[in-house]
């Protein structure tokens, strides 16, 4: 698989193309995928669309090592957890791949990046090592070209300050955070922005009480003076992300795609609409799996759109963008 066809904007049946191939070759050399296929006793030939994919459980990621490349490994990225509680382990071969994919990701929903001052209010992320939403963050921060880019942790002062001086100044912001970290915010300051992006990347963290994500936007709205809070989709396990610009409804980009399971049949998939599990096509997870059950609840809706819904009962509360009903 040539790298400079992935992120491409697709039609369907080119997305489908690319996807089935990346099926064939790490069911191949995927070692644990396809330990996983032969199991379910799946005939790799017989799979001719991507509903027929079996999708690796993200459980595995914190079993087992998931790669398809001999190369070797350039990053590993940890999933956040409570003290104690296994985390997930996403072995990176060629981190560019994901540098690329994040950028591109960001171009195609947002425009440059270095037409933004980015501002990253993510505690919990930055007092850890290995988080990809960091990685993720800091490259941002720096292609801003922007002094007053940063990440910020106990400085809320400093934070709220910068804030409203840019946004008064007309600058183009984007103030991504953790949700509880926004909250702590706003328990300090308030604002009335009009040039400014809000965009929460997930839940509180055992910081705060979970909210439902009505609430929560309904609480950020009314705090810093916007009319709709963004969100990100993505985790560890990804390479690539889904944004939200409002109303808890995500976009995919083109090389990335969900799809939903029934909840009762994992190797079932349920027409848009309908809420199930969320499976994940990452054309960017070349070189580990692209094809991710999740344990997330959602439902599709057209043009690559998904809402997330809640999580399976008894699964851990991660970094990926959830606010539990």
């Amino acid at each position: 698989m040539k790298r400079n066809t992935l992120f491409k904007s697709h039609n369907t049946n080119e997305f489908n193309e690319i996807a089935l191939d990346i099926f064939r070759f790490q069911a191949i050399h995927n070692v644990v995928y396809n330990t996983f296929l032969k199991h379910l006793k799946v005939d790799i030939n017989s799979i001719q669309k991507i509903e027929d994919i079996p999708f690796l459980p993200i459980q595995f990621f914190k079993t087992h090592k998931i790669v398809a490349s001999e190369d070797a490994v350039e990053q590993i990225f940890l999933s956040s957890g409570t003290t104690g509680m296994t985390q997930s382990k996403h072995y990176v071969t060629d981190v560019s791949i994901y540098e690329e994919s994040f950028t591109k990701t960001f171009q195609y929903f947002y425009g440059a990046i270095e037409n933004y001052t980015i501002l990253a209010l993510l505690p919990s992320y930055l007092e850890r090592t290995g988080s990809s939403l960091i990685y993720m963050a800091d490259s941002f921060i720096k292609k801003s070209n922007n002094p007053k880019s940063g990440f910020y942790l106990n400085n809320l002062e400093e934070l709220a300050k910068n804030l409203q001086e840019l946004d008064k100044k007309g600058e183009k912001i984007l103030l991504i955070g953790v949700s509880f970290a926004l909250l702590d915010l706003l328990d300090k300051y308030k604002f009335d922005l009009k040039n400014t992006i809000i965009m929460e990347t997930g839940g509180m963290k055992g910081k705060r009480k979970e909210l439902i994500r009505e609430e929560l936007h309904s609480i950020l709205c009314n705090g810093f003076g916007v009319s709709k809070i963004h969100s990100e989709y993505g985790m560890t396990e990804l390479l690539s992300q889904g944004y939200s610009k409002g109303d808890g409804v995500f976009e995919c980009p083109p090389w990335m795609k969900i799809l939903t399971r029934d909840t009762e049949d994992a190797l079932t998939i349920l027409p848009e609409g309908k809420s199930g599990g969320i499976n994940v096509i990452d054309l960017a997870n070349i070189n580990s799996c692209s094809f991710i059950a999740t344990q997330d609840l959602g439902k599709t809706f057209k043009n690559n759109t998904f809402e997330v819904l809640g999580r399976f009962d008894n699964s851990d509360i991660r970094g990926c963008n959830l606010l539990v009903l």
